[in-house]
């Protein structure tokens, strides 16, 4: 499922209507840091699955 530029922008024009220009980066940075952990918790689970495959 890709989303492409065009949904991008249309996603950032709703958020700056929504929210407003002075929230936009806290809102980004969250988003970010939960993207990251996110990664990091799906790399974990993964890398359980494969030493249980392993065992």
């Amino acid at each position: 499922m890709s989303i492409g530029i065009p949904g991008l922008i249309l996603i950032l024009i709703i958020a700056l209507v929504i929210f407003g220009p002075s929230k936009l980066p806290e809102i980004g940075k969250a988003f970010g840091s939960s993207l990251k952990e996110f990664k990091k918790a799906a790399q974990g689970i993964a890398s359980d699955s494969e030493e249980k495959k392993n065992n």
